[in-house]
């Protein structure tokens, strides 16, 4: 994972992130597994210039001041890299195995309307603080809730699907931006692209605003391809070029 992570910053990413699971999403349900924040420490240990963070916490896993005061503790691990990830939580059986109440999805959205607003609150109050803006990340797109808390706490957004699905979402956020008063310019945009075809749609989702494209790669026993990603940084060089 540590030679994957410095590999990908060799590349030109521009952040990396981890997943918070406590088992994995593909492949041996009861493969092996790490915790996230203490790898996302040592993510931030190794690298240099990416930001870190999780793509997402979930925030039923942890009381919101202590979740505040990791991601203050590994900005300062990696001189002001970090980015707080947060979503509502999905993967039962986290849940089930770990003693967390798995409840209901409204119940989950609930808790983190709650935790949202103490997680900033605590991050104003931390000494030594942030190294900087220690940017929220608000995972999800949820129409009714989900892209409210986006708009009134969020300094980053991130969805997946097309760029049809980025457009229809947008046009919802820009509505909840215009109900608080915030400037929809000040949340950066980010989307997932899949591994098998990381260009499809990625000319669309640019014009349409979304400035990181993330994409997912799965380790296995002989290590992590980045291929992927190195489609991407070529794609987004040439860019550059015709700008």
């Amino acid at each position: 994972m540590r030679r994957a992570w410095r590999e990908a910053e060799e590349i030109g990413a521009d952040a990396i992130f981890c997943w918070d699971h406590f088992f994995p999403l593909s492949g041996e349900p009861d493969g092996k597994h790490f915790e996230a924040i203490s790898t996302l420490s040592a993510m931030a240990q190794v690298t240099e210039r990416a930001q870190v963070g999780a793509l997402v916490m979930c925030n039923s896993y942890r009381n919101p001041e202590l979740l505040a005061d990791a991601h203050r503790t590994i900005d300062h691990i990696s001189g002001g890299r970090a980015i707080l990830g947060i979503g509502a939580g999905w993967f039962e059986r986290d849940y089930d195995e770990y003693g967390y109440e798995f409840g209901t999805a409204p119940d989950r959205l609930r808790d983190l309307r709650a935790a949202l607003p103490r997680i900033t609150e605590r991050l104003g109050k931390l000494n030594p603080p942030p190294l900087g803006k220690l940017p929220i990340l608000i995972g999800g797109s949820g129409e009714k809730v989900t892209l409210k808390l986006v708009a009134r706490y969020a300094d980053m957004w991130h969805g997946f699907g097309d760029a049809d699905t980025y457009r229809r979402k947008n046009e919802i956020l820009l509505g909840h931006c215009a109900d608080v008063g915030r400037d929809p310019s000040e949340i950066e945009r980010t989307w997932a692209v899949q591994a098998d075809d990381p260009l499809a749609g990625a000319d669309d989702l640019v014009a349409e605003g979304v400035s990181l494209l993330i994409v997912g790669i799965t380790g296995s026993s002989s290590g992590y391809d980045l291929g992927a990603l190195r489609e991407l940084v070529d794609w987004r060089g040439g860019l550059a070029r015709a700008a």
